[in-house]
């Protein structure tokens, strides 16, 4: 049922590609962000490697489905944009209270572990806990991600999706060859507050195994990784689950490593208003504009 990949040495030509978790307004900045640098040249979709973590794995899945990068970004764009109650003023928006309460809920979890497979385990334990009322929900959220998705079939090359086993805490990795659907790993990679079934197993989001999930590329000559909330973490910092932390064990190992993070040009699109639709117009066409600033700079490491 599930596929951890063992560690391997992969030519130093071969390129990845990393696509971190950042909600709805994540995946609609990294889809404009590999538009644009596709308009500029630079085709991250060649990555030999791709690596999808929660919202990302989202976009990983979109992007290797043969569907290109300039037809996604204009579906975000050709989406309708919820409107503004007449009584709220035009300005910043606030955070729901959906995620006020999921933050609240996970950084209560976080707080309580003692070490990164303590919170694993206890996320889990929490989520199991919380699916006994919202029994339905798992089959909810697979429909909500199987719309999103061009293809529910796992491309012919290599994909790899996280998350976390909900029962032992242990992290998981989905691929072509791990037993479970495509629709199935994004669904269980992008879980909430409770966790995905897939058969008699649970599981809960990929940001857990570890942030950015990045340290998958080990051995890739080239990294090219996507963090739409700019490489910070929740969790203590002596658990490395930061992408600083994982950024430098690539570049111990050899690989050459450029982190993109979104720009001002992105708008209030991040942090507590990740998961405004709202947010993900101005979230694409920000990262659209970024890639296309990009390209030039970019294309040594891309090649």
């Amino acid at each position: 049922m599930r596929s951890v990949p063992p560690p391997r040495r992969a030519p130093p030509h071969e390129r990845a590609l990393v696509l971190a978790g950042g909600g709805s307004a994540g995946q609609a900045w990294e889809i404009g962000l590999v538009a644009g640098l596709a308009e500029g040249g630079v085709d991250l979709v060649e990555a030999e490697l791709v690596v999808g973590t929660s919202a990302g794995s989202t976009v990983a899945a979109q992007l290797t489905s043969g569907t290109s990068p300039a037809d996604l970004y204009a579906g975000i764009l050709d989406e309708v944009a919820p409107s503004r109650p007449a009584d709220v003023a035009p300005g910043p928006r606030r955070p729901s209270a959906a995620t006020v309460g999921y933050l609240g809920w996970s950084d209560a979890v976080i707080a309580s572990a003692r070490d990164a497979a303590d919170m694993r385990r206890r996320m889990g334990a929490a989520a199991l806990e919380l699916e006994e009322s919202d029994r339905a929900g798992h089959a909810r959220w697979r429909e909500v991600v199987a719309a999103r998705l061009p293809s529910h079939e796992w491309p012919d090359r290599r994909v790899w999706v996280t998350a976390v086993d909900a029962r032992s805490g242990e992290p998981v990795v989905f691929d072509r060859d791990s037993g479970v659907g495509l629709v199935d790993a994004v669904a269980a990679s992008t879980s909430a507050r409770t966790p995905h079934h897939v058969g008699e197993e649970r599981f809960i989001n990929g940001g857990y195994r570890r942030s950015e999930n990045a340290d998958l590329a080990a051995g890739y000559g080239r990294v090219v990784v996507l963090s739409p909330f700019g490489g910070r973490s929740r969790m203590p910092a002596a658990w490395r689950m930061d992408l600083a932390s994982q950024v430098a064990e690539l570049r111990a190992g050899g690989s050459r490593v450029e982190v993109l993070v979104p720009d001002a040009g992105a708008g209030d699109s991040f942090d507590a208003n990740a998961m405004d639709p709202a947010a993900r117009r101005p979230a694409a066409r920000g990262g659209h504009d970024q890639g296309l600033a990009l390209a030039a700079s970019l294309a040594d490491l891309w090649g």
